[in-house]
């Protein structure tokens, strides 16, 4: 079920660090490849210790995220959660719930795989991101 229009996809995957480089062809590429979603609130979106394996970007709505059953954090319109599992296997670090009804879409590791195999230029692109992260996290700069 189509529930938004592509520009809408395209200014959200703007704002996300990991796709900051991308040129606007290039997150229009991605904004193909991802699923819309409607779920009612108290839908669990992500579990915690589960294997992740989407990204999501949410619409409209709000959503709570917890670890350990404490809350950390809520995320609503405009932000987006996950984007670690499109790079890599691992466990899910927190829980994600519907807080009310939300609309938002999905990108798979499958999906955005796909997308750096078709475009080598988005691959690279992504990689800077995640060099240029990594360096920030660790206070090292390039040699």
């Amino acid at each position: 079920m189509r529930l938004f229009k592509q520009n809408v996809k395209v200014e959200a995957l703007k704002r996300v660090p990991l796709f900051e480089g991308l040129s606007k062809k290039e997150l229009t590429q991605l904004a193909r490849a991802t699923e819309d979603l409607a779920v009612e609130a108290g839908t669990v979106l992500c579990r915690e210790g589960r294997l992740g394996r989407e990204f999501f970007v949410i619409v409209d709505g709000v959503a709570e995220v917890t670890k350990g059953g404490k809350r950390l954090a809520t995320r609503q319109s405009g932000e987006f959660f996950g984007e670690i599992a499109l790079i890599t296997t691992t466990r899910r670090t927190a829980t994600v719930i519907a807080k009310t009804p939300l609309r938002c879409f999905i990108l798979t590791r499958g999906d955005f795989r796909r997308v750096l195999d078709e475009s080598p230029s988005v691959e690279r692109k992504v990689m800077q991101a995640l060099a240029e992260r990594l360096l920030s996290y660790t206070g090292e700069s390039e040699l």
